[in-house]
């Protein structure tokens, strides 16, 4: 099969397309035919030499966390999965690829009419925005502050939020700013006097905030916000750590994964992917995330 891959650790051009072995599923595991993978930041990390918790990084190493395809393998033991069975799911490396195994518990069912695209950009940060927001307690009443709020998890983050009765302010750079309306919450720009500004846009306080864009806004946050356990970041641990607030990763299951595609049925969660690649583009679409202040996701296509 083909596969995204790196050989050694570096920039973009590290990342090559080559033949590898198809993998097979073993007891308990499914394999997946991969029609799209998301590209997370998590991924450039891993390319430049972080190891994920809980992962073993072997070079040569496929990246990707999270995909969409279609069931061709079941092993022994699966009983909740068939072939042809159209799916996205998660697991921690090896998602850049035509195949992918994976524990039967990490999938669920694609909806009918939801795009290979958005099915393979959910899981990473769809599940990161809901573990975050849930930590952080977010709910009925609360003004909540996202930073890299038109970003991949800053976008679900809003959506969520919103749904579970919260207003919602949420940095982006200004070309962002209608896009951001357009999911419910109030923009506000980066840069000189923030503080002073979210101040302005909200005057009775603001209770909790989420962090997806670095150390600038987790300093605002806890300028901002007196109770610390309802600030997090996923994106600045050290400071964060310093600071005492909530350093945040995303605890995934098929069980979270399966809210966020219930929500999407319903019509309360939009998904949107700013660029697709071809599997062959994998080191152009980690530049593209490289770039920053994108809106959305950047997807592998992978027919």
């Amino acid at each position: 099969m083909k596969a995204a891959v790196f050989s050694s650790f570096g920039p973009p051009e590290v990342l090559r397309t080559v033949a590898v072995a198809r993998p097979d599923a073993g007891p308990g595991e499914v394999r997946v035919r991969v029609k799209a993978a998301g590209v997370q930041p998590a991924d450039l990390s891993v390319r430049m030499g972080w190891t994920p918790p809980g992962a073993e990084v072997r070079l040569p190493q496929i990246p990707g966390n999270e995909f969409s395809g279609i069931v061709d393998q079941v092993g022994a033991g699966v009983a909740d999965w068939t072939e042809g069975d159209e799916v996205l799911g998660y697991r921690l490396l090896n998602c850049y690829a035509e195949y992918v195994v994976v524990p039967a518990e990490q999938v669920v069912a694609k909806p009918d009419g939801m795009p290979w695209e958005e099915a393979g950009s959910l899981s990473a940060s769809g599940q990161t925005a809901h573990t975050a927001l849930r930590e952080l307690k977010v709910g009925v009443g609360d003004t909540l502050l996202v930073h890299g709020a038109a970003g991949g998890v800053g976008t679900i983050a809003v959506q969520l939020a919103r749904a579970w009765g919260a207003t919602v302010i949420g940095t982006a750079s200004e070309r962002n700013h209608d896009y951001l309306r357009s999911l419910g919450a109030i923009p506000i720009a980066y840069g000189d006097g923030l503080v002073d500004r979210i101040r302005a846009l909200a005057p009775q306080g603001v209770d909790a905030a989420l962090d997806a864009a670095g150390e600038e806004a987790l300093r605002a946050s806890a300028e901002l916000i007196g109770d610390k356990s309802r600030i997090g970041t996923i994106v600045s641990f050290e400071l964060g750590a310093a600071l005492g607030v909530r350093v945040i990763r995303s605890q995934r299951s098929a069980a979270r994964l399966a809210e966020l595609v219930e929500l999407y049925r319903q019509g309360s969660l939009s998904l949107h992917v700013r660029r697709t690649f071809q599997l062959e583009q994998a080191a152009d679409a980690h530049r593209e995330i490289e770039r920053g202040h994108g809106r959305g996701k950047v997807v592998l296509r992978i027919d």
